[in-house]
């Protein structure tokens, strides 16, 4: 097992640094520039050009993962890492046609918001349905932290299931506003998730999620401040899928409130600021949102956000490590 999952991290490390040395090329080839927010810092304009969809770095290198060093399981009928990456690669297709949208408009300017959910939705149920018919998930709530569980319906499960899955790959989406945070706040969950994989003999769920991580210290070196390329929409809504993904399959998903902190910090400073205005006659309670360009406007560089919002992810990864971890 300990060498399936040092082959998952290091192979797709490796073959996700091969992929963007040959694709970030490509896309500038190609003119799959990001556009920039229009009422973003005006600073950001300077990034105009940079590509975008280099989601598929990661997505690429995880696929490819997961049926070499995965084959042993699927060739004894665990499929566990089949299902997280096909729910995972149906979010980044959602995420690709967006950045399509916004590409042929060259707005930043994507699909309209109730279909974007709507599709979200619909993938979200199908994959519980997947997991739910293949005995990896139950309808009772681990707490962490207590080790209580609570015990739903079956329909009530579901829309609390899917309502957590569109709400976490969306804040995943919306923490991807400057170079290298939202890669650099997920690898301390991907890690998270790949230790309790270890030390709960996941085999399958663990080679997904050290590929995972491996594939993102491998998308960081070419995302970091100055950015060479963008995720894109393709890469934070397959990530987004990815991280929900882990957290159903190993039954759970409570886990996902201390360990993706910063993605609902990110989410909720949104939330405020949109209530606010709208209940206030015009006021805002943060000078941009989500949080980080708050602390952008407030005179924080690119690097200082990095450092300080994944030093925070590394924190929360820990505390939730603690909370589940003598579950077995």
């Amino acid at each position: 097992m300990e060498l399936e999952f040092g082959l998952a991290f290091f192979v797709t490390l490796l073959v996700a640094v091969g992929i963007a040395l040959l694709l970030i090329p490509m896309l500038r080839k190609i003119k799959a520039e990001q556009a920039i927010r229009e009422d973003g810092p005006v600073w950001h304009n300077k990034k105009q050009g940079t590509p975008t969809m280099g989601g598929f770095i990661f997505i690429i290198a995880i696929t490819l993962t997961c049926f070499t060093v995965g084959l042993p399981e699927i060739i004894i009928g665990d499929l566990t890492h089949l299902f997280m990456l096909s729910f995972a690669l149906l979010y980044g297709l959602i995420g690709f046609y967006d950045d399509y949208m916004k590409l042929k408009r060259k707005r930043n300017l994507g699909l309209r918001v109730l279909p974007k959910f709507a599709m979200q939705a619909a993938v979200a149920v199908g994959f519980l349905i997947l997991l739910r018919h293949t005995g990896n998930l139950t309808t009772s709530l681990y707490v962490p932290f207590i080790n209580i569980y609570i015990t739903l319906s079956e329909p009530v499960y579901f829309v609390f299931a899917a309502f957590v899955m569109v709400g976490t790959v969306n804040s995943v989406n919306i923490t991807d506003g400057i170079d290298g945070l939202v890669a650099g706040v997920s690898i301390p969950i991907a890690l998270c998730f790949s230790v309790l994989a270890w030390i709960w003999d996941f085999t399958s769920i663990g080679i997904f999620t050290f590929a995972l991580a491996g594939s993102l210290v491998a998308f960081l070196i070419f995302n970091f401040h100055p950015a060479k390329v963008f995720m894109g929409d393709t890469g934070s809504l397959f990530l987004g899928g990815a991280i929900c993904a882990i957290a159903f399959a190993m039954d759970k998903p409570l886990v996902l409130l201390p360990l993706g902190f910063v993605f609902f910090i990110e989410t909720l400073s949104d939330i405020i600021q949109i209530f606010y205005f709208k209940f206030s006659g015009g006021k805002r309670v943060f000078k941009m949102a989500p949080l980080h360009h708050h602390f952008e406007m407030s005179g924080w560089g690119e690097y200082k956000i990095f450092t300080i919002f994944t030093g925070v992810s590394i924190v929360f990864a820990i505390i939730s490590y603690l909370g589940v971890f003598n579950r077995f």
